[in-house]
């Protein structure tokens, strides 16, 4: 498929953090329309993709699709990361899609043509009756626009839902990134399980960071005796 081609980018923001959800979007947008500076968000200054993300949303000709995929979600036993990146890609594509289009996606699968398979398959789960093809490549928000667009819509609200987070903890923020190699990230979590002796519920409590973070003060707890 050829960037000419798509007429939806999809991918996701915030698979590893353990702070915060992760975010799917899609956009779907004829040729030609997107801003001249839309790149992989990874690439871009926040205050640039502000600036992106705002333009496309006030197009009418530009369709946005987005899914949130909650803490509890990412933490509830019966399902795994691949599953639910899967189910957030479908989930944000189906609310854009229309019959004929194609889908690229930014793959978060080892194995593309296997993500791809799952995103189509998983449309009518999200309730989509489109018949849509897609095709999945690492690394799409480098080379296809549409994809980096989705990349910087997903990106841009994951920050809103962050910078949020900051305001609901402020007795015990800053909260930083919420990526584990953050240091600010894991004070806040060293400082709100010292305080209250359990993780925040916007932490993600399956991830191996919360596990050390609680098993640190048991620790020292126990030191105390």
């Amino acid at each position: 498929m050829t960037a000419g081609e798509a007429k939806i980018g999809s991918d996701e923001a915030g698979k590893g953090p353990v702070l915060g959800p992760m975010v799917a979007a899609a956009v779907r947008a004829p040729p030609g329309l997107l801003p001249d500076d839309v790149d992989d968000s990874k690439r871009l200054s926040p205050a640039t993709r502000e600036s992106i993300a705002e333009t496309i949303r006030d197009r009418d000709d530009i369709a946005i699709g987005v899914a949130v995929v909650s803490t509890d979600r990412i933490d509830d036993p019966e399902t795994d990361m691949n599953t639910l990146t899967v189910a957030a890609h479908a989930e944000a594509v189906a609310a854009v899609a229309r019959d004929g289009d194609a889908v690229v996606a930014d793959a978060g699968d080892v194995s593309e043509s296997r993500f791809a398979r799952r995103v189509r398959e998983g449309l009518a789960d999200a309730g989509s009756e489109a018949t849509v093809t897609v095709n999945a490549e690492h690394g799409a928000d480098e080379s296809y626009p549409l994809v980096a667009a989705a990349s910087v819509v997903a990106k841009v609200r994951r920050d809103a839902r962050i910078d949020a987070l900051d305001e609901e903890y402020a007795e015990f923020g800053p909260v930083g990134s919420g990526y584990p190699s953050d240091p600010t990230t894991r004070d806040f979590l060293r400082r709100y399980v010292a305080a209250t002796g359990e993780l925040p519920d916007c932490a993600r409590a399956s991830w191996s960071t919360s596990a050390d973070v609680l098993a640190a003060a048991e620790q020292s707890g126990l030191s105390e005796f």
